[in-house]
């Protein structure tokens, strides 16, 4: 299917380009060139322009131009016509409506997400971290009254150690 219509589209730029080229003023010449710079190589799989391209499609895409621009036809109609025949994948800047403008705004789109993602982590990131509320502090073995009484007498000042061997 692709090969049919690439087929047909060189078939159909060689019917639109002239067999000769016509006579362009300096102006015209520019123009013509700057139109072939924005225009895609069909067969060229790195997107080289129509003006770098050595393939005979572009030899013919560019005596089209040059014809085109000689007749006065405006840079509009001139990327119509092509785009017409090949697609937008002919243009390399393609216009920014319908599909391609999803593709022009995507990038843009996905910055402002990655943005606002960010921006809402480092908010979070100075704010203090709600911790589980802290248990009150519990008296040491409060309730153990043998161990409070072993203390007071260990710490006593004048407790005799020999008289602590005859307590039972």
């Amino acid at each position: 299917m692709g090969a049919a219509l690439l087929t047909c589209s060189v078939a159909g730029a060689q019917a639109a380009a002239p067999a000769t080229a016509p006579a362009l003023s300096a102006e015209q010449q520019d123009r013509a060139v700057s139109i072939e710079r924005n225009l895609r190589c069909p067969l060229c799989d790195n997107g080289e322009s129509i003006s770098e391209s050595r393939a005979d499609i572009s030899i013919q895409m560019r005596a089209s131009v040059r014809d085109q621009v000689a007749q006065g036809r405006s840079d509009r109609a001139i990327y119509d016509f092509f785009a017409e025949r090949y697609g937008n994948f002919v243009l390399l800047d393609p216009p920014r409506e319908g599909r391609g403008l999803l593709l022009w705004g995507a990038p843009v789109l996905a910055l402002l997400l990655g943005g606002a993602a960010l921006a809402r982590v480092l908010g979070r990131r100075g704010q203090p971290v709600p911790t589980a509320p802290v248990a009150a502090p519990v008296p040491e073995e409060s309730y153990d009254t043998y161990l409070a009484q072993v203390r007071q007498e260990v710490h006593t000042p004048n407790s005799d150690p020999a008289a602590d061997r005859e307590r039972p």
